[in-house]
């Protein structure tokens, strides 16, 4: 089931977190359990870091204010122990934080250092990118983490009916390309060849924290960026090597593709003007900004727009 859907706007920034709140909670009905936005806003020097020290699941209670006082204090030493300036440090909920940093450091050996913390999990790191997810609809988390008021050109984003996996944090879409900066994956669908690419993408050094076969098409489109493809050639060439049922969408710094394969059997709705293109899997979520017309992307196609 779940839905999927993404904007990207080309005469500047808008409030990308409310337009995409609205789009997602109009498909509530295709996943309830948990919901996630990959945000983009201004690209700037520094580094936007989202990580949770704890999954929303865990019972609260002395010993887990305790293991956050702990988790968080760890997390500040180890930043500053990699050479990074910390600008911002932001405590989003009991267990989700939000650093800005100046640092020019690799970003792999950041990540693992946090992700070496018992129950640290790096959602997204970027020079733009900001991967927020939690349990519950697209209200309730825009609500919880004040994602009304975020301002940026581009959005994906996932309601989530939890089918092969449990109802927490780390299953949730999107996913961030570790850890490669500023790429995300939202889809639909499954992968038939999951198990094959997870062993050749881990041989190759990268780290998954889900059994999510979303995770994978991140880590692939990124790599295959890295070995100098474009996003529309890195997504055409996953078409030829990734195989099952499934609709994508990719996103990074500057750019939204969506991805269909060639049965085209997961479903998705496209509206597109000079100022907006909108994609989801139903039009209902196409409704909440815009009457214009819409139609329906043809099997094993990728189409890409730049900001």
């Amino acid at each position: 089931m779940c839905g999927i859907a993404g904007i990207i706007y080309r005469d500047g920034e808008h409030d990308v977190g409310r337009d995409l709140t609205r789009m997602l909670q109009s498909m509530k009905h295709r996943g309830p359990d948990s919901t996630g936005f990959a945000l983009y806003g201004p690209v700037g020097p520094q580094i936007v870091v989202r990580y949770t020290l704890a999954d929303a699941n865990d019972p609260r209670g002395m010993h887990f204010d305790e293991r956050m006082v702990g988790n968080r204090r760890e997390v500040s030493s180890r930043l500053r122990s990699a050479g990074a300036v910390i600008e911002e440090l932001e405590q989003e909920t009991a267990y989700a934080d939000r650093a800005v940093l100046t640092y020019d450091g690799d970003l792999k050996t950041l990540t693992d250092l946090l992700e070496d913390i018992q129950g640290c999990e790096v959602l997204s790191l970027g020079h733009s990118l900001e991967i927020v997810k939690d349990l519950g609809d697209a209200e309730a988390v825009c609500s919880q983490y004040g994602l009304e008021t975020f301002r940026g050109t581009h959005a994906i984003g996932h309601a989530r009916m939890a089918t092969e996996s449990e109802v927490d944090i780390s299953g949730a879409h999107p996913y961030w390309a570790y850890p490669f900066p500023d790429v995300a994956v939202v889809h639909n669908g499954q992968l038939t060849n999951y198990f094959q690419w997870r062993r050749r993408l881990e041989r190759s050094g990268h780290r998954f924290q889900s059994e999510c076969d979303s995770e994978i098409i991140a880590v692939y489109v990124a790599e295959r960026m890295t070995e100098g493809y474009t996003l529309e050639e890195a997504m055409r060439q996953s078409l030829e090597e990734l195989d099952g049922v499934f609709t994508y969408m990719c996103v990074t710094a500057d750019a939204l593709g969506v991805a269909k394969d060639e049965m085209a059997a997961k479903p998705l709705v496209l509206y597109e003007s000079d100022q907006l293109v909108a994609v989801a899997s139903e039009g209902t979520a196409i409704e909440t900004l815009t009457d214009g017309d819409t139609y329906d992307p043809y099997e094993g196609e990728v189409m890409v727009w730049q900001r």
